[in-house]
């Protein structure tokens, strides 16, 4: 009989300590925290370059530019090549990224790539779905080209200089 009780008592202590509907936290590394990645590989910095666009994250897409970065792109209707920089792609971004309901970006294979440890080029294709509400929604399939460079081989990647090489 005090080995029934004694167990009652502590089913009953555990039964207390758990509460439905106010579950622990996970801590585990499979949270949002593993999809933020130290940038110190070119798939690193496309991972954290997806990870921004998905959760729409203005911090962490700063801490893919450098700080001379540039933004280049074609205007087909005016044959000339339009450039900005850091500041310019930050705020342009930022509208984006409040104006837009959901983005989806997928990097497909990269097509070319050169350099070293320190400085590399890299051309890859992606797909990029912008919603900015249920009845518009745009496409783009296209594709960069991105210098990257870092200070030192275990130093993280940041963007130099994107040229959008889409045709559009």
């Amino acid at each position: 009989m005090p080995v029934a009780v004694l167990l009652t008592v502590m089913t009953l202590g555990m039964l207390a300590a758990c509460n439905p509907f106010a579950p622990a936290l996970d801590e585990s590394p499979g949270g949002d925290a593993s999809l933020v990645t130290d940038q110190t590989t070119v798939d690193g910095l496309f991972q954290n370059f997806r990870y921004a666009y998905t959760f729409r994250d203005t911090t962490i897409y700063g801490g893919l530019l450098a700080h001379d970065f540039t933004f280049t792109y074609r205007d087909y209707e005016r044959r000339v090549d339009e450039s900005w920089g850091r500041d310019e792609e930050m705020r342009i971004t930022w509208h984006l990224f409040q104006n837009a309901s959901s983005l989806n970006l997928v990097w497909n294979n990269i097509v070319g790539f050169s350099g070293d440890s320190l400085r590399s080029s890299v051309t890859r294709s992606f797909n990029l779905t912008v919603t900015f509400n249920p009845n518009d929604v745009v496409r783009v399939d296209g594709r960069v080209s991105l210098d990257l460079r870092r200070t030192a081989a275990t130093a993280p990647w940041k963007i130099t200089q994107w040229k959008d090489e889409s045709n559009y």
